[in-house]
């Protein structure tokens, strides 16, 4: 609840409860879900059944992808379905390191998700050049399309999520499709802790890695 205070209101243990009054089911019942069904078809409980690792760490083990697994329709909720313009309605422009880059980027502001990225970028445009580097240009924020393993909307269709710059980045699909996958990052620390401080989790902090994404997660980081 304490993530989310402008849309949740309360929860009883098998349901949670919006503002407006509706209801969500927490769980499925289906206890004995494979790491793929989670992925495609995750309950809300099923959200946090993964704990994600603040600051630094090692790489991650087989399949802990804490924040991949997600609710579709509890997304749609907060932040509108980007197919039929629902998410656009509440997009502002914002302007990412305004000292260094300088460009501007759309990102919703529900849940005070441009507000939060504001200070993301002010943090940033204070490291060192060698740093801040990583950070831009930025591949993009909002990107109405599915994820290419699951079929569900990308956090990019929320307009709460941003990928940083490419030359920067490693993914787990680049390395191959072997048994195991190799870990992969050049994705500064200084620059991760940042976005943890405010909301953001870390695709780099995941087994099937993507180290230039970032989304506004704070449900997986309260403490």
């Amino acid at each position: 609840m304490r993530a989310y205070p402008d849309f949740l209101s309360s929860h009883d243990g098998t349901q949670i409860f919006w503002r407006d009054g509706t209801a969500m089911p927490v769980d499925d019942g289906i206890d004995d879900k494979s790491f793929d069904q989670r992925l495609r078809n995750a309950s809300v409980i099923d959200q946090l059944r993964l704990p994600y690792p603040v600051g630094a760490s090692a790489p991650p083990a087989v399949n802990a992808d804490p924040g991949r697994f997600r609710n579709e329709a509890f997304f749609k909720k907060m932040y509108g379905d980007c197919r039929n313009g629902a998410v656009q309605r509440n997009l502002v422009t914002i302007t990412w390191l305004p000292r260094s880059w300088g460009k501007a980027v759309q990102v919703t502001r529900i849940n005070g998700v441009a507000d939060r990225l504001k200070e993301v970028s002010a943090e940033i445009d204070k490291l060192d050049p060698a740093l801040r580097a990583a950070a831009f240009p930025i591949a993009g924020v909002l990107s109405c399309r599915p994820v290419a393993d699951t079929g569900k909307m990308s956090m990019h269709g929320y307009a709460i999520a941003i990928d940083l710059n490419l030359k920067y980045s490693d993914y787990w699909l680049w390395a191959g499709r072997g048994k195991s996958i190799p870990y992969k990052n050049r994705m500064p620390q200084e620059i991760v802790d940042i976005f943890e401080r405010h909301g953001f989790i870390w695709g780099g902090k995941w087994y099937h890695y993507d180290t230039m994404h970032f989304e506004y997660r704070p449900e997986l980081l309260a403490r």
